[in-house]
């Protein structure tokens, strides 16, 4: 037993001197990299890093401007003039949504072998409606727990009336979309079932005694019925579906298929490059979106707790 306690000490010993001796390897390997580091390195690493660096300086700026300028009381014309590059920043990017989802899609399925995109495309409408339910059951239960953006005393006054919803017709409504009846509508609007209320009569009599009350022949009785309806957003499911099925028709032409690959292969290339422009410009869009929100806010103390709740929910 006293052996065996000798032995440990020197085992611990051991272990402590070479784990400093890896420390003290790398921390010599580091400095030799630190010393070794050229102007050049440093030019070659901003480049690569250019976008983000510029990225985070302009979210930076942007706060530091927004609550430099709050005392100024601007007014709301004010606060669009000056959040306008913003604005302008988001129009882009929503510009760019329709033509780069249909042109990669069809791009993608359109080079891929028959049966391997009929699987992918099986593959990416079950990943796509699985991860949809799941996002919304996550996002209902988060926001019954968390309840985000409560606080403020107008919202404990204010009873909004929260719209029902049947999920057999949330789920018919998601079929409905992949199959859209006019594709130019699915860019600018997607199906959505509404509820009217219609009222029902009903006569209802035994032995020739009438039921309903008041010496009234009838009952009457209200009935929530689902309207057809459209509300404005991007189809996005019914414009993937299609894009999938156009890529596939396309592939599976080959030779007479080419030009039309061809021509999506150059619109492809043509949005990747009108993106990479636009990324560019994203840092100033950035600064002055971020400084115009928080000038439009009314109470930081309010809407910043109600950021942090919208955030945790995230």
């Amino acid at each position: 037993m006293t052996q065996s306690n000798n032995e440990n000490p020197h085992m611990t010993q051991r272990g402590l001197q070479r784990i400093r001796a890896g420390i003290q390897s790398r921390s010599q390997l580091a400095k030799k990299r630190v010393e070794n580091i050229t102007k050049e390195d440093v030019k070659g690493c901003f480049t690569k890093n250019a976008f983000v660096i510029f990225t985070v300086t302009a979210v930076i700026v942007g706060i530091i401007l927004g609550f430099a300028l709050r005392p100024f009381n601007m007014s709301h014309r004010e606060v669009l003039f000056f959040s306008f590059p913003g604005e302008l920043l988001m129009r882009m990017l929503q510009m760019l949504v329709l033509p780069l989802l249909v042109s990669s899609l069809i791009t993608g399925m359109a080079a891929l072998d028959s049966r391997a995109s009929g699987k992918m495309g099986l593959r990416a409408v079950i990943y796509y409606t699985t991860t949809t339910v799941i996002a919304v059951f996550i996002g209902i239960v988060m926001v019954l727990i968390i309840h985000p953006g409560k606080g403020s005393k107008d919202e404990f006054s204010k009873k909004e009336q929260v719209e029902k919803v049947s999920p057999a017709d949330a789920f018919m409504d998601l079929i409905r979309n992949m199959f859209p009846p006019n594709i130019v509508e699915a860019c600018t609007k997607q199906y959505k079932t509404q509820y009217a209320t219609r009222i029902i009569h009903v006569t209802m009599t035994v032995n020739d005694t009438i039921l309903a009350p008041n010496g009234s022949h009838e009952l009457t009785k209200e009935e929530l019925i689902p309207v057809p309806s459209a509300v404005n957003g991007i189809n996005a499911l019914g414009l993937v579906v299609f894009s999938m099925c156009f890529g596939l028709i396309i592939g599976s032409m080959r030779e007479q298929g080419r030009p039309l690959k061809d021509f999506f292969d150059c619109l492809n290339e043509a949005i990747m490059r009108l993106v990479a422009i636009i990324m560019w410009y994203a840092p100033v869009g950035i600064l002055f979106l971020i400084a115009g929100k928080i000038l439009e806010m009314e109470d930081i103390t309010t809407m910043g707790g109600q950021l942090g709740m919208y955030t945790v929910t995230g």
